[in-house]
């Protein structure tokens, strides 16, 4: 027997699938605090990361797929609902909680069709998307694919990251060394930069450091990577760990040397340069875009990221191609006050329009509750 009612269990794939998450379960926190909360990962990068997160009664990893497994997990920690975020799915828990009349949600599920489970030979696949209870999908691709597949017990609810990141305007920590640092200059907040980002940054910042200042908060912060960025920008750089007080404003760039401050880093800007998308993957754009600031990203890696694609649209953001074209496009809002104005704007409203499926999630779970 639970010694707490209800009890509702996470499952996230990694630390990305627990940001999408993580606003349902705040939510669902504040609104019965005396629940239990399990939360399981299946990659060491989401369960090393928050495997303190205080919201949780139990953090764990998910035990190895497989009815043994499954039926033993779901008969020790009873849920009332089981929640699984993105596209999660696992056959043996899935049966388990059927077999046991525990309802299974999808949150922010976003499918493609290309997926296994739209091919000829991919029976095994659909008659597993077949036993979630009720799918909250983030666009209607999504749901046109399982409706195609006999699944009709769907909500078009959008994505809970744009929840997340629309909060981060109230909750963003104020961080005293860098209000010291920007007085009243503009910034641009590099984010998330890898080695190739930095290439092209480096001979913009050296060019425009003394029209603005710069903080950098790498993706990689080994002393390689800081170093060379220290070589590159050689006068008036100052790591965060080495700045003080009195003396941080004399700085022009700002490195960050630690990790987890990015996110209110950002509450600092005027512009943003996201990073990654000269390598594997662009990285987070909804933290700055929820801001209010013009974007600017690499050309390569972004086309799967939908928000990157609809900023680009909206004339929120640019893609850059080298420094040159860096160079160029931002001169191009610089000197138009107006523009960079509808920018910041563009893009602070496309968070604040797209929230809500947290909303939508919890009060469909609330049935359950009764």
């Amino acid at each position: 027997m639970r010694l707490e009612e209800p009890c509702f269990w996470f499952h996230c794939a990694s630390l990305g699938e627990f940001e999408q998450g993580r606003p349902v379960i705040e939510a669902l926190r504040e609104k019965y605090p005396d629940a239990c909360i399990i939360l399981t990962f299946f990659s060491p990068s989401g369960y090393e990361v928050r495997k303190d997160y205080k919201l949780a009664n139990l953090v764990c990893y998910l035990p190895l797929d497989g009815f043994f497994n499954a039926r033993r997990f779901v008969k020790l920690v009873r849920p009332t609902v089981a929640i699984f975020i993105k596209y999660e799915f696992w056959y043996g828990y899935l049966q388990a909680l059927k077999r046991h009349n525990v309802p299974s949600i999808s949150v922010s599920t976003l499918l493609r069709p290309d997926a296994v489970a739209f091919r000829w030979y991919g029976g095994f696949y659909r008659n597993m998307l077949r036993l979630i209870t009720h799918y909250f999908v983030q666009d209607e691709l999504t749901g046109k694919l399982l409706e195609n597949i006999g699944i009709r017990s769907t909500t078009l609810a959008g994505d809970t990251r744009f929840d997340r990141v629309a909060a981060l305007c109230h909750q963003a920590e104020t961080i005293e060394l860098v209000e010291e640092f920007k007085e009243n200059e503009k910034i641009m907040v590099i984010g998330s930069n890898w080695p190739p980002d930095t290439e092209v940054l480096l001979p913009f910042i050296r060019e425009f450091e003394e029209q603005m200042k710069f903080i950098i908060a790498p993706h990689n912060i080994e002393e390689e990577h800081l170093a060379r960025i220290e070589e590159g920008i050689p006068y008036k750089i100052i790591r965060y760990s080495q700045a003080k007080e009195n003396t941080i404003s004399n700085y022009r760039v700002l490195l960050i040397d630690n990790i987890g401050m990015l996110t209110s880093l950002y509450r600092y800007g005027d512009f943003a340069y996201v990073g990654g998308a000269f390598g594997k993957s662009l990285h987070n754009t909804l933290e700055p875009a929820t801001f209010g600031m013009p974007l600017f990203f690499g050309n390569r890696s972004y086309q799967h990221v939908r928000e990157a694609n609809d900023l680009l649209k909206l004339n929120g953001a640019f893609t850059v191609n080298d420094t040159k074209d860096l160079r160029y496009k931002f001169l191009t809002v610089w000197e138009e006050e107006e523009k960079q104005q509808q920018m910041a704007e563009i893009c602070q409203n496309y968070v604040q329009t797209h929230t809500g499926a947290t909303k939508k999630a919890v009060s469909y779970l609330e049935r359950y509750l009764s």
